[in-house]
């Protein structure tokens, strides 16, 4: 399998976008990588955006970047409040919090959600992301849901497990607003995780796994 690494040189500042459209969304589909790179490159720089929350969903989502970004030196969480599954709707406002962020941040590698996701919120984001940063190295996360829509991802983090313990625990502990959906388990987490292992010959058993339509090394 063809290995894809950072330099090895650890206190690089990696500059690192996460986008998510909702308050839990980057947590779930990238939080094991996030700490694994907050881990390895200490000084990495993140910008954590979060499209849409509530008053609740907002305290969650601060709590939950604060966790995972708790060892990170340098790291700026913005959480705007566009409305939870209109994002088609309102997108000359979201389009034009794109263009301002291209602006303000330059990033060595984004996270955003997957292209064929079937949540129109979540499809959108990632477009916006491709319009925007076209010449960067961006990969689409995923996220488990009813819709059955995951797809066969090529391009595999992986993780101890310790940091997918903690993964699971951070997402738990910070959205107890999502505790009555019956997704919302341990075991939708870390199973997901482990398939990912297996498809990747992770050594620690677990994995996670990204969309990347462009590379170039």
């Amino acid at each position: 399998m063809l290995k894809f690494n950072f330099k090895e040189t650890s206190n690089l500042p990696y500059k690192v976008l996460c986008l998510g459209a909702h308050s839990d969304d980057i947590e779930i589909g990238c939080g094991g990588t996030i700490l694994r790179l907050v881990e390895s490159y200490p000084n990495t720089v993140f910008y954590w955006v979060v499209f849409s929350s509530n008053l609740q969903r907002e305290k969650e989502a601060y709590n939950s970047a604060h966790k995972f970004l708790k060892d990170s030196k340098v790291k700026n969480i913005v959480l705007e409040h566009f409305k939870d599954g209109f994002f088609p709707f309102m997108g000359i406002e979201i389009k034009g919090f794109f263009e301002q962020l291209k602006q303000d941040y330059n990033p060595d590698v984004i996270f955003t959600h997957y292209r064929q996701d079937l949540h129109q919120d979540h499809r959108l984001i990632c477009e916006f992301t491709w319009n925007t940063f076209r010449d960067h190295l961006i990969l689409e996360y995923e996220i488990p849901k009813y819709d059955g829509d995951l797809g066969k991802p090529n391009f595999f983090v992986h993780l101890t497990e310790k940091i997918c313990q903690d993964k699971v625990k951070y997402i738990i502990d910070s959205f107890p607003s999502q505790n009555n959906k019956q997704w919302f388990t341990e075991d939708t987490f870390l199973s997901i995780l482990r398939l990912r292992g297996i498809e990747s010959n992770a050594p620690n058993k677990y994995a996670e796994a990204f969309h990347c339509r462009k590379v170039v090394f």
